[in-house]
């Protein structure tokens, strides 16, 4: 804990504490972003626009991000019940 400066992996820099830390807290929410996105493009097929229209597009981004939130927290609901 003593120490000030750590040396990094990545092409042998020198990294203090604090840049440390703030680079994997970026890391961990960037992280639970990407996911987010993940489940959407693969387990629901949201890769291309499929309709003509902002409002039907717009439609279908709603729907999708309301089911990827049910898909992603599926484990407390089933427990709950």
């Amino acid at each position: 804990m003593g120490e000030v400066m750590r040396a990094d992996r990545y092409k042998g820099q020198i990294v203090d504490q604090v840049a440390w830390a703030k680079n994997r807290t970026k890391s961990k929410v960037r992280a639970r972003v990407e996911h987010v996105f993940q489940v959407m493009k693969l387990q629901f097929g949201f890769v291309k626009v499929r309709y003509r229209g902002l409002k039907k597009n717009a439609h279908r981004l709603f729907v999708t991000c309301a089911l990827v939130n049910l898909f992603v927290s599926r484990r407390k609901l089933l427990a709950a019940v």
